[in-house]
């Protein structure tokens, strides 16, 4: 078996099973449209990219880390760590914004080389390592910020949270910037050796050594390029709050998995579509933007949220055991 011989997934054609995200969210707005006359403006589909960019550029790490049958359960601990160490930086320490932006990603990525290592090295579970990695960001981002909200963030690092008018609704430069991301993931892993490679871990990493892949040096990539999205998460959800908040991410990670899930990702790895994940935060924010739009309680927007992923989870099951 060489490398060429390992099986493409992401240049398979369309199937009605990655439809089926699409479908869900066009009968999600099909529904919601007929429940509140505001659900359909532009100005309200610009709200829902705004509510879903933080969500939605780190489960594109997510994805990648499933896709290689792991999970990454510290994301929104270290985007919350990445959150308050650049706004520290830039606003205590006095540091150019741009270099504070740089470090606070760069420390982000590391930590997820830090995952990557304990994963590949000392062979240990991703979910107990990133459950680890969870506890110690988030005590570190309450040490480091004295669990103290910062704010009188500079100009640059707020600039994506500015808007820019598209036929009179206004969308975050920040909104762009996580569609942007989802392209280009897209490409990488629809054009590029090391983005089949990812593929090709998933499926099988015995399979995969014996065609000359590396896997550890694919698992290692895929870590440390996740934990630099969520940095780059945030930046985002510094432009778009305007403060550093150490409470930030609470419950992002679940959020991300979520998005992966309804987005048609297979938790066995090897199988899911990049895009799809963006279709499954966009349901996701739809659900939450709906709802409230009908005036129902946060609590029970949970408890549709989290029925929606059980059932995702059962179809994976079922494609799994009879694929």
């Amino acid at each position: 078996m060489n490398a060429l011989s390992i099986p493409q997934p992401a240049r398979l054609r369309l199937n009605w099973a990655s439809l089926g995200p699409l479908a869900a969210l066009v009968l999600a707005c099909a529904f919601f449209s007929t429940q509140s006359d505001r659900f359909l403006h532009l100005q309200n589909f610009a709200l829902i990219l705004q509510q879903v960019m933080v969500v939605g550029t780190m489960a594109i790490g997510q994805t990648l880390i499933i896709l290689t049958a792991g999970i990454d359960l510290s994301c929104g601990a270290i985007m919350a760590l990445s959150n308050v160490v650049i706004a520290k930086l830039a606003v205590t320490l006095g540091w150019n914004p741009y270099l504070a932006v740089l470090a606070g990603v760069a420390l982000a990525a590391g930590m997820g080389l830090a995952n990557g290592l304990l994963v590949t090295k000392a062979r240990l579970p991703s979910f107990i390592v990133t459950l680890g990695t969870l506890n110690i960001a988030f005590a570190a981002t309450q040490i480091y910020s004295g669990a103290q909200t910062i704010t009188g963030l500079p100009g640059p690092i707020t600039a994506l949270g500015n808007p820019l008018m598209v036929a009179g609704a206004p969308v975050l430069w920040g909104s762009l910037i996580m569609l942007a991301l989802y392209l280009l993931a897209w490409l990488a892993l629809r054009e590029t050796a090391p983005g089949r490679h990812v593929y090709a871990v998933g499926n099988s990493p015995e399979a995969a050594r014996l065609s000359g892949i590396s896997v550890h040096r694919v698992l290692l990539g895929v870590y440390t390029t996740a934990g630099a999205l969520y940095g780059i998460a945030a930046l985002l959800s510094l432009a778009r709050t305007g403060v550093g908040d150490p409470q930030a991410g609470q419950v992002d990670n679940l959020a991300a998995i979520t998005a992966v899930v309804l987005g048609g990702t297979s938790l066995f790895g090897g199988r899911g579509p990049i895009l799809g994940t963006l279709v499954g935060a966009l349901i996701v924010g739809v659900f939450r933007n709906g709802l409230t739009l009908m005036g129902v309680e946060s609590v029970y927007q949970m408890l549709i949220t989290g029925i929606l992923v059980l059932l995702a989870v059962a179809t994976d099951q079922i494609v799994h055991r009879n694929g």
